[in-house]
């Protein structure tokens, strides 16, 4: 996720999220998520709802964050963002599919997260394996950060969505300022909890089948890594090169090299990028 200063007020035209009109706005209709809690600041959204999975809090409960000040992503990097500019939210679900199954679950959300931002926004994203969201020109918009805590899986994800350039590093952008106009906090979040839930009654119903469930061929349609020359750097710092084939069962990426086929899981790569 993109790391971002984090001013101490939240800007005026940055207006706050209103639990009760979400809750009500998603848990009369749904049949995954049971309330929307929204907390002005915190560490971590995943850390807390980890916690309250361990101390056997019920699958549908949201959290969002007006400001998170202890965020990470993958591989523990650190992610900020100014109060109220971005969408910091995690979920807490307990999908009862076959464990090797639940590294979907960050491919799924991203999926769910790419329809809703161009529902909403009008924005047309691509993913990148595995976890972040980007814009047309490559630019990061939003990070997603999946963990097992037993039989429990926590997702947050965190999306730049009115964040100025000089709040974001290079690599980053915001829907903002890829739209040129003010996008709805609000309405952005409860298109991608309707476009989860969708996609994720279906993956379950059927244990996880990434094919069945049609989630294997949406999740390429949208993917930019597939298809494409790679190198891959391993946490040990050494790299891989070759061409990412494929998204596996397990949700592994697939890449051909010249020594053979690898198959990488999320938390066997630093980073995979374009080879140049």
């Amino acid at each position: 996720m993109p790391d971002a200063a984090s001013p101490a007020a939240p800007h005026p035209d940055r207006p706050a999220l209103d639990a009760a009109a979400l809750t009500a706005a998603v848990a009369g209709s749904s049949a995954l998520w049971r309330s929307v809690e929204v907390v002005e600041e915190i560490g971590s959204t995943n850390a807390e709802l980890a916690a309250r999975a361990a101390a056997g809090e019920p699958a549908g409960l949201v959290l969002v964050a007006e400001h998170q000040v202890t965020g990470r992503g993958r591989l523990d990097r650190s992610w900020t963002s100014p109060p109220r500019a971005g969408l910091t939210v995690s979920v807490l679900v307990r999908p009862d599919v076959p464990a090797a199954r639940r590294a979907w679950l960050s491919l799924l959300t991203g999926v769910a997260l790419a329809e809703a931002v161009a529902g909403v926004a009008g924005v047309r994203t691509s993913l990148k394996w595995p976890n972040d969201l980007l814009a047309a020109d490559g630019s990061k918009l939003a990070g997603i950060l999946a963990e097992g805590s037993g039989q429990a899986v926590v997702i947050g994800a965190g999306v730049n969505v009115s964040t100025r350039a000089d709040e974001l590093p290079d690599t980053g952008t915001s829907l903002e300022l890829a739209t040129g106009a003010p996008v709805d906090r609000a309405a952005l979040l409860l298109a991608w909890l309707r476009a989860f839930e969708t996609r994720y009654t279906r993956w379950v119903e059927v244990l996880g089948d990434p094919v069945v469930s049609g989630l294997a061929r949406d999740y390429l349609a949208w993917c930019s890594t597939v298809g494409t020359t790679v190198t891959v750097t391993l946490p040990d710092g050494s790299t891989l090169d070759g061409v990412a084939e494929a998204v596996d069962w397990d949700g592994r990426l697939v890449v051909r090299t010249d020594g053979g086929v690898v198959e990488l899981a999320s938390g066997d790569v630093r980073h995979v990028r374009p080879r140049s």
